[in-house]
């Protein structure tokens, strides 16, 4: 008797239907073959399998078990499949109606003594199943919440098999969890580091702001102490909530690396600060078969990469098509996986290894070549690439020591919310200033004449490249949208040429 069961897997950020095909035979020795490019986690699933359906009271089939992962053509991997196979050998074997199975998508890792276990990727299977018009979808209950954020689809949460065949016999029935919309999650992080408490270093909160308005890369460069830490962890708190189709594309990334937890939806920006002890793959992501790396965990948010000069010269290079092109392609043998990494750079560092070099007081002692060998750690491409640079000096002791309270993070995120309006009125849709293109750049960008006029001079002077020319705009324009002006004036363009990094 054949049976089919509908379940599903994750190919990058997109889910694919997985046909499971039962057949028991009736002649031929007791044996369970598992075909269709499973691998070892899939392969071991027949114990447990075999195993959860003697403890569920059932009898596992004495005849030779043959199951299918269709399409056969994709590798297949996880334990996601357990639940689908064993309801499948239950089906084939006649102890489960067919007609109870029909227009359902079965999910979840069986436990020996039947119970079902929470698995990663859930919320794009859920919306892979809504878009494939299945009526009603069955989780492990560890996953409920995830994937109850999805409309149009029912789903029911299951504890162990014996209730699952049980509610499909109509011998017992299982509620379906309550549809939850996008707005439920909805939250704001509590302030861990206001900027109030911050004494100081306005250059860079200023920095950091028009970073935040425009979405711009930064790099904060000072001796030790300075405070480009305390900076970089207390920008979240600038940051503007994540638009509806944000929170789908994070949610989706969290939802396949398991990192989800049933919270339903990542609705805050992420803020990734791996160690520079981070190999290249755990930073943009790949492996064996590839998972998304911290660079696709910052989508949509900020990586914060501090100590930037000790990162590996190569484990840095692989940055520079991800901060271009805002997505990393992942090739390997078996095909290409594109994950998206639109992110927002912070990277810190010192000015040399002691840290010292240009402070007032304290003298460096490293000599010139150390000096050299250290700055070279960071190619001109990866520096080119970020937008803003500021140095930042040691705090004066006067305001050390002062009780004045500095401008607090809510107001200036105010600003910056009404920055980011403007660019979404402007472009019609979510984006920033950083993602425009040159011809976005040429068609919505309007510069005063004496705009125009300096940055030909900056062009000459300075020997701007295409790209550093483009920057200057693009920032010029954030500068321009926070202070809710028209266009862009020769005084935007000039505080943008002072983010430049310095003439070593």
């Amino acid at each position: 008797m054949l049976a089919r069961i509908f379940s599903g897997a994750t190919i990058g950020l997109d889910g694919v239907i997985i046909e499971i095909e039962v057949d028991i035979a009736n002649k031929g020795f007791p044996t369970f073959n598992l075909v269709g490019l499973p691998n070892k986690a899939i392969d071991e699933s027949k114990d447990r399998v075999r195993t959860a359906i003697s403890n569920a009271g059932f009898d596992m089939p004495d005849s030779r078990l043959t199951v299918n992962l269709a399409p056969a053509d994709i590798p297949k991997e996880g334990s996601s499949f357990d639940l689908p196979i064993a309801l499948g050998i239950l089906t084939a074997a006649g102890m489960i109606d067919k007609k109870n199975i029909e227009n359902s998508f079965f999910i979840g890792e069986l436990s020996l003594d039947g119970t079902i276990r929470g698995v990663p990727g859930v919320l794009p299977l859920a919306l892979l199943a809504r878009d494939k018009k299945i009526k009603t979808m069955y989780v492990p209950t560890q996953n409920s919440l995830e994937a109850s954020a999805v409309e149009g689809i029912i789903i029911i949460p299951v504890y162990n098999l014996q209730d699952l065949i049980l509610h499909l016999n109509e011998q017992k029935k299982l509620e379906p969890a309550p549809s939850l919309s996008l707005e439920h999650f909805k939250s704001y992080n509590p302030i861990e580091i206001d900027f109030e408490g911050i004494r100081g270093q306005e250059t860079a909160k200023r920095a950091l702001e028009i970073a935040a308005s425009g979405f711009h890369n930064i790099h904060l460069k000072g001796v030790p102490g300075a405070g480009k830490t305390l900076l970089s962890r207390a920008f979240p708190s600038l940051m503007p909530q994540l638009e509806r189709e944000e929170i789908l594309e994070v949610s989706k990334i969290y939802s396949i690396v398991g990192l989800l937890q049933n919270k339903g939806f990542i609705t805050t920006r992420p803020f990734r600060t791996p160690h520079h002890t981070t190999s290249r793959i755990g930073l943009i992501g790949g492996g064996t078969h590839p998972t998304p790396g911290e660079i696709s965990l910052a989508h949509r948010g900020v990586l914060f990469l501090d100590e930037f000069p000790e990162f590996p010269r190569s484990t840095l290079e692989s940055l520079r098509q991800p901060i271009e092109d805002g997505k990393i392609c992942i090739s390997r043998a078996a095909g290409s996986i594109t994950f998206p990494c639109r992110f927002l750079l912070i990277a810190a560092s010192n000015p040399c290894p002691c840290g010292y070099l240009g402070h007032p007081t304290k003298k460096c002692s490293c000599s010139f070549h150390t000096i050299q060998l250290y700055r070279k750690r960071l190619s001109g491409p990866i520096l080119d690439r970020i937008d803003i640079h500021v140095d930042i000096p040691p705090v004066e002791q006067e305001k050390l020591i002062s009780n004045e309270k500095a401008e607090s993070s809510s107001v200036v995120r105010e600003r910056v919310c009404i920055a980011r309006q403007k660019q979404i009125k402007r472009f019609g849709h979510p984006t920033t200033n950083a993602e425009m293109s040159s011809n976005q750049i040429r068609t919505l960008c309007k510069m005063s004449d004496a705009a125009s006029s300096l940055l030909k001079t900056a062009i000459t002077r300075l020997s701007l490249s295409a790209r550093s020319y483009f920057k200057i705009i693009k920032i010029s324009q954030t500068i321009s949208d926070l202070e809710n002006t028209d266009k862009i004036e020769g005084k935007h363009v000039a505080e943008a040429l002072q983010y430049r990094p310095k003439e070593e």
